[in-house]
């Protein structure tokens, strides 16, 4: 069997989703979770794209040991120039040049001629081969590119020393037996193929990014480009957990392997649900909350008499928690540390206090606390300082016929704050006494809430996008209390706006 190496972008290619940009440190905490997951390459970020994506580029390509890190650019030497500095202290530096080269962008992206795309490629891969080794070239749209200028491009990229040559279906065109003909096409016809990885970046326009990624495996693809969840622009990836529990589930079928931690899966996407605040949906295969769930009567009889007559994915193979231990405010440190180690945490003697303690308050608030609750916990790790926000105390009053007022107090860097404010509801008035407090007119561009726990004393988790002199940031929080949820989120957007 061949081994898949998996190169994941969610960092870069998932970053530009609308409504999913990250702070640097929730880059550098997916960072480290991909690393645990197992991946062979981190797309870190576009360096040259802006002076927070060269630091958040260099902040992962400098604490990652284990998986290599790579940066795109264009083939331009400004552009490869900023990801090698952003990338020389990694310990498995590549960088990633793209150029397009199907007529229709050589023509009216580019305007230029062939002759001098496939110049601007050998200058471009020549100059970077100076600077690191590993090289991956990337054939922007390749899916609509004339074949045989492919094999000329891809040949000339070799040539001059590309180790990863990059297939992409980038608008999501194309269909599973075409990116598999293409791949075979490319594999007999290209000088030297044998010494490089041949890689799958599709997109998911028509909803086959996936299938066209394991169409490209058949083909003779040894890498497949993905992000978690899917994520990406306008519809998106390939979805990670998709390919990589098709590969493991169908392994015979084609003959292929990935060196994935899949019992890190669930976690990753929770993760990077959280982190961006874009809700997983339900019917999301592998990671979707009603992935592993029947309802159906007759399938719930033979799941309970065999599990594999309507499962073919274990719950516990991609790390789904299985809810078998129940805490409660009389369970003690040991039964707390021994639960996390059973689902996979392993905690520092300070990081245990930190959460000992948030599970206790919780636990006073709750009969009983579950492995989503536990989840919901170890995800909602904001670490407060002497220079960011947090919140003091609230009161709202609110009825039908008036309007809501609130009463915050925040501490802040300049210390204690109070504000009262009415507004339409009591999340209205609450955030605008936030704003007052703070002295800033923050501007809310969306606000949603949801339940992730089950029971009436049920956990709500509230995101929030806000904006502020031309800053974006999303904001998290938790609470059994949906009102401290929001104002819990909407004070964590504000420290990231503070840090931009």
């Amino acid at each position: 069997m061949k081994r898949i190496k998996i190169f994941d972008t969610t960092l870069r290619d998932g970053e530009q989703s609308p409504g999913c940009s990250m702070h640097l440190n929730e880059k550098i905490e997916v960072a480290l979770q991909l690393e645990k997951l197992g991946v062979d390459i981190i797309e870190a970020g576009f360096a040259v794209s802006s002076e927070g994506d060269f630091k958040s580029v260099k902040a992962v390509a400098e604490i990652i040991k284990n998986c290599s890190v790579d940066s795109l650019c264009r083939c331009v030497k400004g552009d490869i120039d900023a990801s090698y500095n952003a990338l020389k202290n990694a310990v498995a530096p590549r960088l990633h040049i793209f150029l397009a080269t199907s007529p229709l962008h050589m023509q009216y992206k580019l305007k230029m001629s062939p002759e001098q795309v496939l110049e601007r490629i050998a200058e471009s891969i020549k100059y970077a081969k100076t600077l690191v080794n590993d090289i991956e070239f990337s054939a922007e749209d390749a899916g609509r590119s004339d074949k045989e200028f492919l094999v000329k491009a891809f040949n000339v990229a070799i040539k001059n020393g590309a180790t990863v040559i990059n297939v992409p279906d980038t608008v999501g065109y194309s269909t599973p037996q075409e990116m598999r003909a293409l791949t075979e096409y490319l594999i007999n016809n290209i000088d030297g193929i044998e010494k490089v990885d041949v890689s799958a970046h599709n997109h998911n326009d028509l909803g086959l990014a996936c299938a066209n990624s394991l169409a490209m495996v058949l083909g003779g693809a040894t890498q497949i480009e993905c992000t978690i969840n899917g994520i990406g622009e306008r519809a998106g990836n390939t979805s990670l957990e998709e390919v990589v529990m098709a590969l493991k589930t169908r392994e015979s079928f084609y003959n292929a392997y990935t060196n994935i931690n899949t019992k890190e899966i669930y976690r990753t996407s929770r993760l990077i649900s959280t982190i961006t605040g874009v809700a997983i949906s339900p019917t999301k295969p592998i990671v979707g909350a009603n992935a592993f769930a029947h309802e159906s009567g007759i399938h719930q009889h033979a799941v309970l008499s065999n599990p594999l007559t309507y499962e073919i994915v274990k719950p516990e193979d991609v790390g789904v928690p299985q809810n078998k231990i129940i805490l409660g405010k009389h369970s003690g440190r040991h039964a707390f540390v021994e639960h996390l180690k059973s689902v996979g945490y392993e905690l520092d003697k300070e990081q245990l206090e930190i959460y000992f303690a948030k599970f206790k308050d919780l636990a006073d608030k709750k009969k009983y606390v579950s492995d989503k609750d536990i989840e919901a916990l170890m995800t909602d790790n904001k670490k407060v300082t002497m220079t960011s926000y947090s919140l003091k105390d609230f009161s709202v009053t609110s009825s039908k016929n008036d309007a809501a007022t609130a009463s915050i107090t925040i501490n802040t860097p300049k210390g204690l704050k109070t504000a009262t404010e009415t507004g339409n509801g009591p999340v209205d008035s609450a955030l605008k006494a936030v704003n007052k407090a703070v002295g800033n007119d923050i501007v809310l561009f969306d606000f949603s809430i949801r339940s992730i726990t089950e029971g009436e004393d049920a956990l709500g988790e509230a995101s929030v996008k806000l904006g502020f002199d031309g800053n974006i940031s999303t904001g998290r929080g938790v609470s059994t209390d949906v009102l401290e949820a929001a104002l819990l989120a909407y004070i964590d957007g504000l420290n990231k706006l503070q840090d931009n």
